[in-house]
């Protein structure tokens, strides 16, 4: 097993993770099987308890996994399917040499920070690099690790005396240590400035680790003078030291690093530059350059609680991305917070009320994504209500889902209490409760988690038909509450479908409204699987619909190929497996970046 280490200088926020994955990728394209470990030096045992405004998102995995958002950058870069053993945290190290001390594991001893956690951190990764995540058997030919945090952080100096002793154990040619730092350029003098880099440097080197490649952050590419700088102060060969120069997406920072022969530098750490072959990255080259070129807008708007960090909903975002590159149209994100829709705020604001409407309306689909507590839930309901009565596309993830439905039962039903019992547990009218298993006395955990089996029931319905015709389809959960079943059969009387249950028939999985051009609300989340060239069906259709393409994306899906999620059609098993049971065939139209109410790009 070989090892590349990906630390980060100066100051957080320089993008490791997105480098950590475009090695990964580098490293994929030129035959050699990869896997990745992030490193996260708090104390949580796993991002599953943080606030989205704290942390970002929190990443699902298939195995239950609450884990950080780069993970998800791993898994939609690599195509890869990680498990929560490759988010190392504190929390978890500490946890488990707790536990070995308690059962007397230790002899005795005093269980000290080195070498008993040190050791830990070490054995960790050793296990976690071995663990198969492409689908193959038998371990990856290289780990990439990436250390969060900054170097010089408190919290941090554990993992980086172990990752010290670490690189020793396994050996040159086993390890490459590629650290990620700030080259700013003062405005004042118009100069890049490499003090901030060798400082960083020189705190590496004095913890033990010494960087075999230098990827400095900057705003245009590194001049040559600089470069030798850089070499004379910080001992790393100038063929060594690329750049991360500002691009207009994220997906041209693997082609920057072949452009300037990372990969070789990297290969020859590790001695693998007789084995691998030369980079092929001529698909996602292809990708790269139709996302630049798109320019039809097809505009999004996000109905959320937490829309003032987009990081909140980072997996949302990027599926977003991959099914309006499929259809070949610029995607525009329309922001909404929630709570600006509701009516108590047309009093406070009139002119924050009024501009999220126009935001609202202005949009070709709306979709409302996950989330947890009260707040802007109205508005949610507010949005969903108008996604109904005036037939604009709408996709409900998760909580989406469920005020999607406790919508149609206070409009439709004329159930006007109706609601959820996470918001209102005296309600008469509970359209979604508490899931059975859960607990309510301990939060870290305790969700339905992880991959789960849905069957569709209506065998001709849009999902099942974006699914690519398939009967069951596998996707990740995080929830506490679900639909009422007891509730199903007066809404379906009213029209609502519930097209998708689990294995028992009695926990809703999708909703749909038939009488509507696409109207769908799903308790699981597609994000998580969706991947660059392979998007998530239902983040398709909504982009279809949102396009006037819907019609054409159900031809292709419902008879392309009967090939769907985990290759899996019909209930049984195909060569040929699809993400998610999404088409290959590209729509016309054209395509684009992410952008923010139409100004600036968010990637």
């Amino acid at each position: 097993m070989k090892y590349v280490l990906v630390t980060g200088g100066v100051v957080s926020g320089l993008g490791k993770g997105v480098t950590a994955s475009s090695i990964g990728l580098l490293l994929k394209s030129c035959g050699l099987r990869v896997t990745s470990i992030k490193i996260d030096p708090y104390l949580n045992s796993d991002a599953g308890t943080m606030s989205p405004f704290e942390h970002g998102e929190v990443f699902v995995l298939d195995d239950g996994g609450e884990v950080d958002l780069d993970l998800g950058n791993y898994e939609r870069f690599l195509d890869i399917t990680l498990t929560r053993d490759n988010n190392i945290t504190t929390g978890k190290i500490y946890q488990s040499v707790i536990n070995k001390e308690r059962k007397g594991d230790y002899l005795g001893k005093t269980v000290q920070v080195v070498p008993h956690v040190t050791d830990a951190i070490q054995e960790w990764i050793e296990h976690a690099a071995m663990i198969p995540v492409d689908g193959k058997e038998g371990p990856a030919d290289i780990c990439v690790i990436e250390l969060g945090g900054t170097i010089g952080d408190i919290e941090s100096m554990p993992f980086i005396e172990a990752l010290g002793q670490f690189s020793y154990r396994v050996g040159p040619g086993n390890f490459c240590l590629v650290h990620v730092s700030l080259v700013p350029v003062l405005n004042v003098v118009g100069e890049q400035k490499t003090k901030p880099t060798q400082h960083s440097v020189r705190g590496l080197r004095g913890l033990g680790l010494t960087p075999n490649i230098l990827a400095c952050r900057s705003t245009k590419p590194l001049e040559d003078s600089v470069k030798r700088k850089l070499y004379q102060f910080c001992h790393v060969p100038e063929e060594n030291i690329v750049t991360l120069y500002d691009v207009p997406n994220i997906w041209h920072i693997p082609l920057l690093l072949r452009d300037q022969k990372a990969h070789e530098a990297i290969l020859k750490g590790l001695n693998l530059l007789g084995i691998a072959r030369e980079p092929d990255l001529t698909e996602w080259t292809a990708r790269t350059k139709v996302y630049d070129m798109l320019h039809d807008p097809v505009k999004i708007a996000m109905v959320g609680k937490y829309v003032g960090l987009k990081d909140s909903y980072l997996s949302v975002l990027k599926a977003l991305l991959h099914a309006s590159v499929g259809c070949r149209r610029k995607l525009v994100v329309e922001w909404v917070e929630a709570s600006h829709l509701e009516d108590i705020t047309s009093k406070e604001d009139p002119d924050i009320y009024r501009a999220a409407w126009n935001s609202l309306k202005g949009a070709d689909g709306i979709l409302v994504p996950g989330g947890f507590g009260d707040r802007g839930v109205q508005g949610k309901i507010l949005a969903a209500k108008y996604a109904r009565e005036r037939k604009v596309p709408f996709l409900g993830i998760c909580l989406g889902m469920q005020i999607a439905v406790i919508e149609f039962a206070r409009s439709v039903l004329g159930l006007h209490d109706a609601n959820s019992m996470e918001f209102d547990p005296e309600t008469t009218n509970p359209c979604v409760i508490f899931m059975p298993e859960g607990s309510k006395t301990h939060m870290g955990g305790t969700m339905r988690l992880g991959s789960r089996r849905t069957y569709f029931k209506v065998p001709d319905c849009k999902s099942a038909q974006l699914y690519g015709n398939a009967t069951f389809v596998d996707e990740r959960h995080r929830h506490r509450y679900e639909v009422n079943p007891d509730m199903i059969s007066d809404l379906e009387a009213a029209g609502l479908s519930f097209v998708g249950r689990d294995e028992s028939g009695r926990r809703m999985e999708i909703v749909e409204l038939p009488s509507h051009p696409y109207f769908i609300g799903v308790q699981f989340h597609p994000e998580f699987k969706s991947r660059p060239g392979k998007p998530s069906a239902l983040f398709s259709g909504l982009i279809a619909a949102s396009c006037g393409q819907l019609d054409s994306l159900l031809i292709v899906s419902g008879h392309g190929s009967k090939a769907t999620a985990n290759g899996i059609s019909n209930g049984k098993a195909t060569s040929k497996a699809w993400q998610n049971g999404n088409y290959s065939k590209p729509l016309n139209g054209s395509l684009n970046g992410v952008y923010s109410n139409g100004n600036g790009v968010h990637h």
